[in-house]
């Protein structure tokens, strides 16, 4: 098993200093600080709803940059979080470690999850739950040149930033919070699951699968890597694989 941010399920309540995690913080101060942080995503993730649902038109340049934005932005606070505690990446999953072997995983998973996923959403249409609506369909659609580099560049940066967020940062907050890595994995996945409530009921759920397998393969590897592997694969095959595809 890869090392990292779960190699040792007592450092949650342990003197994480003398690893080189910075100063130990108090379940108060991890509880405040995931709030203030909660403070700032919540409202993000409504509005990024509501500009989904605008329509297209050339709409998606408007989400994609305010979406990188977003999540720069997001990413910047977790880092000064971790500065100002004195904390290292490596204590969230940031780790070199077992690379390769973590990128090959990503790539051998990302199908399995793909179609697993695709399928639940299915089922859950067909059983009634709501879908994506036309409008927010379109504007996740890229057109002409520009936007599908444009689209390259978002999958990259929210792959990246979305798995420090919710996989790394949330489900080791969660899990020095509450004390227990099972009920920060589910947080973290509903929470993730709930910015995505322009694809409909079916969607949020599929979602949060995709969510649960990811942060799953977190905790299992320890690192960060795998995961944006899958996540990216995933993203790159929904908003530019098979619309540049379609668009031949």
């Amino acid at each position: 098993m890869a090392t990292g941010a779960f190699d040792n399920p007592d450092q949650f309540s342990g003197d994480e200093r003398e690893r080189g995690f910075g100063r130990q913080l108090t379940r108060k101060e991890q509880t405040i600080e995931v709030c203030a942080f909660l403070l700032f995503i919540m409202p993000a993730m409504i509005l990024a709803y509501f500009v989904s649902g605008q329509g297209a038109g050339g709409s998606f340049t408007l989400l994609a940059t305010t979406t990188i934005i977003r999540n720069l932005a997001l990413v910047a606070l977790i880092a000064f979080f971790l500065w100002r505690n004195g904390e290292s990446p490596e204590r969230i999953g940031w780790t070199p470690k077992h690379e390769w072997t973590d990128i090959v995983l990503g790539v051998l998973l990302f199908p399995l999850v793909f179609f697993a996923a695709g399928l639940l959403n299915n089922l859950l249409q067909r059983a009634g739950f709501s879908g994506p609506s036309a409008p927010a369909m379109a504007t996740l659609i890229p057109r002409g040149e520009a936007e599908f580099a444009l689209a390259i560049l978002l999958v990259i940066i929210v792959a990246i930033s979305e798995e420090f967020i919710f996989r790394g940062y949330l489900i080791r907050r969660f899990a020095s919070i509450t004390r227990h890595v099972g009920w920060a994995v589910l947080l973290s996945s509903i929470i993730f699951a709930l910015g995505h409530g322009y694809q409909g009921a079916a969607g949020v759920i599929s979602i949060g699968f995709i969510g649960l397998v990811f942060a799953l393969v977190y905790v299992w590897r320890g690192s960060l890597m795998a995961p944006v592997i899958m996540h990216f694969l995933q993203d790159f095959t929904a908003i530019v694989g098979l619309p540049y595809i379609m668009q031949r």
